[in-house]
């Protein structure tokens, strides 16, 4: 095994370790000789990560992506959206890291420390200082440029460690190598604020609320006020790249939790209308067919049906560059308790 995916894998399992420890803290920088690994995303309500330059320095966190959460859902009752497909945000990603004199500063020591074996140390010092391809760290570029490195995504998802290229500089106001893939961009940037989208729990109101009967149709609705479109931003300041992405309600799926049911419509999807979904059951609709609800054709017995109510989210992304695309839909429910009970009649 090559010392740069040795020294990797160990950099990820110590972060995962400590992890546990710091959920409320800004990400870690783990980092390996040779490029890759850096730990990105934000964290907070607001904007994340913090990173900047100091004359000649910058911080390892300079191209981390950070998350404006303002325009998101809030408050205890949201969770995170689980994409109706197989997609999965991106993985690791590339972006700048150091500058020249950052970047001498922390490889020189891992050299001198020959952690990583003197061929390899010797090809970093050919590679960076020597001239073949770059002289000095590139420090007769100071200020003019950043050593890009790849950032991974801070749950290390499979393929977190596919981004191995080795450290490499592009001049400011320069595309990154296009024979390097996963470059920071604005459509990584709108995959990335996917992962951070949170949208309310889904517990639909029910007339008859949590006891009915059975072959009696029970409406359900949503609140209005609470099911409304939100947003996060994912942003590279350094880059002056950003996209929003923003997810929208579109539909309601119920699924009585048994098959002794049918649903309206009979789909078992309702459709948001001007924001809402279903209407409220008033007292002159007895007898009506709600527009979107469930009648039970068994009772529950002594115990439940496990009522799952599921909004799907429509979801696309905004570059500040004028590119955009839609994402999968994002789906997010929950389960209620519904007790049905056989009509009891009276004999004479």
């Amino acid at each position: 095994m090559p010392a740069v995916t040795r020294f990797r894998r160990g950099i990820a399992a110590i972060a995962l370790a400590a992890s546990a420890c710091v959920l409320s803290a800004a990400p870690a920088m783990a980092d390996r000789p040779g490029g890759g690994g850096s730990v990105g995303g934000g964290s907070g309500s607001g904007t994340g990560t913090s990173g900047g330059a100091d004359g000649d320095t910058i911080n390892s966190s300079v191209g981390a992506v950070m998350f404006d959460r303002s325009k998101n859902g809030s408050g205890a009752s949201v969770g995170p959206v689980a994409a109706t497909t197989s997609w999965t945000p991106p993985a690791c990603w590339y972006a700048p890291k150091y500058s020249p004199a950052a970047f001498q500063a922390y490889v020189e020591p891992i050299w001198a420390a020959d952690s990583t074996g003197y061929e390899w140390d010797a090809q970093q010092r050919d590679r960076y200082v020597n001239g073949h391809p770059y002289k000095d760290f590139n420090k007769d570029k100071a200020g003019k440029g950043y050593w890009w490195d790849s950032y991974v995504n801070k749950s290390f998802p499979p393929g977190w460690d596919k981004c191995d290229e080795p450290y490499f500089w592009v001049d400011t106001g320069d595309a990154p190598p296009a024979n390097i893939p996963n470059t920071i961009s604005t459509k990584i940037l709108g995959e990335l604020a996917y992962n951070e989208i949170r949208v309310p729990t889904t517990e639909v109101s029910l007339k008859p609320a949590g006891t009915t009967k059975v072959n009696l149709a029970t409406w359900a609705w949503l609140d209005k006020a609470t099911f409304k479109p939100v947003s996060v931003t994912a942003s590279v300041p350094v880059l002056g790249l950003s996209a929003t992405t923003t997810a929208e309600p579109v539909s309601l799926r119920i699924d009585p939790g048994t098959s002794d049911a049918v649903t309206y419509p009979a789909s078992g999807v309702c459709e948001f209308n001007n924001g809402s979904v279903g209407e409220e059951y008033t007292a002159g609709d007895a007898g009506k067919t709600p527009p979107c609800g469930v009648k039970y054709l068994r009772s529950s017995g002594n115990g439940s049906y496990q009522l799952r109510a599921t909004v799907t989210w429509k979801i696309h992304w905004t570059g500040n560059d004028g590119n955009g695309a839609d994402l999968p839909d994002g789906a997010f429910g929950r389960a209620q308790d519904v007790i049905v009970q056989e009509i009891q009649s009276v004999n004479r």
